[in-house]
């Protein structure tokens, strides 16, 4: 939801204990003014001109109290403020960790019990539910994939048999089910390949992000060849953090979708990288047909693919962009996806810059 920007909780709480200690002050002033100019006391002796001189002597202190008492509560005040909203900066945190993928990050908040505990424990026992559910799916779809490898391959291995039996060569069937088969494997591939990525198994260690889109483009370079599209790469060095193998996967994946799904003749394909002080940045650029936003907005979902996409000699799986943004997230990085002008797409991986100081491998984060 757009909202406009306004004050922060903080902010508005540090006001809120100054002007009541400022209300306080001057009902406290003009308590001690009455007291002073309109109670008689035993033993004062009233002086001509007497409320006057009060006033002339009460007013500059009266002043110095008042701006005393409004350093005092704006300074106390937002000292009040910022450690009574501490715990809703925990679960803020918590919250905006959890919105980028990391299920297992725990609030945990130390004390006794309040309304800021309750909510932290409440979400902590959320957090947990949806992270046991999300570990369900991808295990059995881990486990699924993997007794799907061994069937497929005999399959493979007794239609390749087939196909090399002279009598057989000719038989359209027999080549049919070579397709599909050859289909089902890369898809039983790629849920192995994404079930890896989610459960964040890897080995992190610093990459060239240019050195790995030159590798890309050239195992690539014979199926551009063959759709007829110019296939360029450029840019800086780009050195990030993570896996080599999973980053040139990205890379792989957000090519081989620009190839293909590009015009049928004389089509380009721009891979770029960019470097600045604190990310790195992929382009893969082509040109093609004009994608509408709404399905633009789709592309990354697995087994998404428009109708455009569907009746090309080489059709997918359906997991290509969504494998690319999994494998993005698990690098702590964004993926963006925009039409562009004239036709096709621009795709847009951001991901942290490796330190200069940063040379070997890592455990990933679990």
């Amino acid at each position: 939801m757009d909202r406009r920007p306004g004050p922060s909780v903080r902010l508005k709480l540090t006001l809120s204990y100054t002007g009541f200690l400022m209300l306080a002050g001057a009902l406290m002033l003009m308590t001690g003014w009455l007291f002073l100019t309109r109670v008689k006391h035993i033993g004062l002796i009233f002086m001509p001109d007497y409320e006057l001189s009060v006033a002339r002597d009460f007013a500059p202190m009266a002043a110095m109290t008042m701006l005393f008492l409004l350093l005092f509560g704006l300074g106390g005040g937002w000292l009040l403020a910022g450690r009574m909203l501490a715990p809703l900066n925990h679960i803020m945190h918590a919250t905006r960790t959890a919105a980028n993928g990391s299920l297992s990050h725990r609030i945990r908040l130390p004390g006794r019990q309040d309304e800021f505990r309750e909510l932290a424990d409440a979400f902590d026992v959320m957090l947990a539910r949806f992270e046991a559910h999300v570990g369900e799916q991808q295990r059995f779809a881990a486990n699924a994939s993997h007794e799907l490898r061994t069937p497929l391959a005999v399959s493979k291995s007794l239609l390749d048999v087939a196909r090399a039996d002279p009598s057989r060569a000719a038989d359209p069937l027999i080549d049919r089910l070579h397709d599909v088969n050859t289909r089902a494997i890369g898809l039983t591939e790629a849920l192995l390949l994404l079930s890896r990525v989610n459960g964040q198994s890897f080995t992190r260690e610093r990459v060239d992000l240019s050195l790995v889109a030159e590798e890309s483009a050239e195992t690539l370079l014979p199926l551009a060849e063959k759709h007829g599209v110019t296939l360029e790469t450029d840019g800086d060095i780009a050195p990030t953090i993570g896996s080599p193998a999973l980053l040139l996967q990205l890379v792989t994946n957000l090519t081989h979708n620009a190839i293909v799904h590009n015009q049928p003749e004389q089509g380009s394909v721009w891979v770029t990288t960019r470097v600045s002080p604190e990310t790195v940045l992929l382009t893969v650029e082509n040109t093609g047909e004009e994608v509408a936003p709404e399905l633009v907005a789709t592309l990354t979902e697995p087994f998404q693919r428009g109708t455009e996409r569907r009746h090309t000699d080489h059709p997918g799986v359906g997991l290509g962009l969504a494998i690319a943004k999994s494998i993005t997230h698990a690098h702590d990085g964004t993926l963006t996806l925009a039409p562009r002008s004239g036709g096709g797409l621009r795709i847009t991986v951001e991901l942290p810059a490796a330190s200069p100081q940063h040379g070997g491998g890592a455990p990933a984060r679990p």
